[in-house]
């Protein structure tokens, strides 16, 4: 039966590359608000990002939910930042009868300056679309991530960045 897979995490957790890795063992889809916000937007939104990305991701659940409904599984590689997000997602999903599966990337916090730090070198030295992570998204992130309750996950996986 095909699935949706909701992957949380915060910016620079590894959620993209743990997400290219499930694409072969699951035949799924990846959707992307990252790679949208980037192909159509170049990542110019400015003041009107949360607005757009809010969008996006409308967009990309009712996509998800045809794709899924035609066979394939789909892999939905944001963050979910918030429990009430992730909630509504379920709930959204249920609604649908659609089975859905929340994956968690725990990192340390040594190893997710470490990714912030090579996330943004990349970004300064043009190697990477992604978009650059100062101190004040740093900041914001903190100030709205809640890390899933174990209850809340089907699957809780451990960044072991190298």
């Amino acid at each position: 039966m095909a699935k949706v897979i909701l992957i949380c995490g915060k910016i620079c957790s590894g959620k993209t590359h743990y997400s290219k890795k499930l694409v072969n063992d699951y035949n799924a889809v990846i959707l992307s608000c990252d790679e949208i916000e980037y192909e159509i937007f170049h990542h110019e939104l400015g003041e009107k990002h949360d607005e757009v990305a809010k969008d996006i991701q409308r967009y990309l659940h009712k996509k998800a939910s045809e794709i899924v409904l035609a066979g394939s599984n789909v892999i939905l590689d944001w963050g979910f930042w918030s429990r009430e997000e992730r909630e509504q997602v379920s709930e959204y999903y249920k609604k649908q009868n659609i089975f859905y599966e929340w994956h968690y990337i725990d990192i340390s916090i040594d190893k997710w300056y470490q990714n912030i730090n090579s996330r943004n070198e990349a970004v300064l030295a043009g190697n990477t679309t992604d978009y650059f992570v100062d101190d004040g998204l740093i900041e914001k992130l903190n100030s709205l991530f809640e890390i899933p309750k174990k209850e809340e996950v089907d699957v809780w996986h451990v960044n072991q960045r190298k």
